[in-house]
């Protein structure tokens, strides 16, 4: 059985296209996980890990109201950030996430284990919200495992490409 980052690059190569990768509160293992598989450099074009806002706001072209509005932790800013990547890094599609891995950071609206991911076309835009229970590290592993299943889930059912 293949783990997700095999099989979406397999759907990736079948649909000749390419992935770009905005992480936040994954810190790059996304990335690391997709650069294990052997083969990733013909559909990953690379990733920027925006940890700080700063970031967020000078590489990925985050709108400052909308982290003042909404904060960094949020759906908008998770479509952003995913938009930021796929234009900076030129891939067709890009994932992005923003969460609270924990154990601190969190507050009544947003508890530890929070993470929106952000899947964005040339098409369209999506975001999901998910909330995990875990520690810092089971967390990130959550969340990445959250992205790169719903990657594949994206792709399989992705047509008009």
């Amino acid at each position: 059985m293949s783990t997700p980052e095999e099989k979406l690059g397999e759907l990736l190569v079948e649909k000749g296209l390419t992935l770009a990768v905005a992480e936040s509160a994954t810190g790059g293992l996304i990335s690391h996980r997709i650069t294990n598989v052997s083969g990733s450099s013909a559909y990953y074009m690379g990733s920027i890990t925006a940890y700080s806002n700063e970031i967020k706001l000078k590489l990925l072209g985050v709108n400052v109201e909308t982290l003042v509005n909404y904060g960094a932790v949020s759906s908008q800013v998770a479509i952003q950030m995913a938009q930021g990547g796929r234009r900076v890094l030129k891939a067709d599609i890009c994932v992005a996430d923003t969460g609270i891995a924990g154990p601190g950071g969190a507050s009544n609206e947003k508890p530890v284990g929070l993470v929106y991911i952000a899947i964005v076309d040339a098409h369209d835009s999506h975001v999901r919200r998910y909330v995990f229970s875990g520690t810092r590290e089971t967390n990130k592993d959550y969340f990445a495992d959250a992205a790169l299943t719903w990657l594949v889930e994206y792709l399989e059912n992705l047509e008009g490409y």
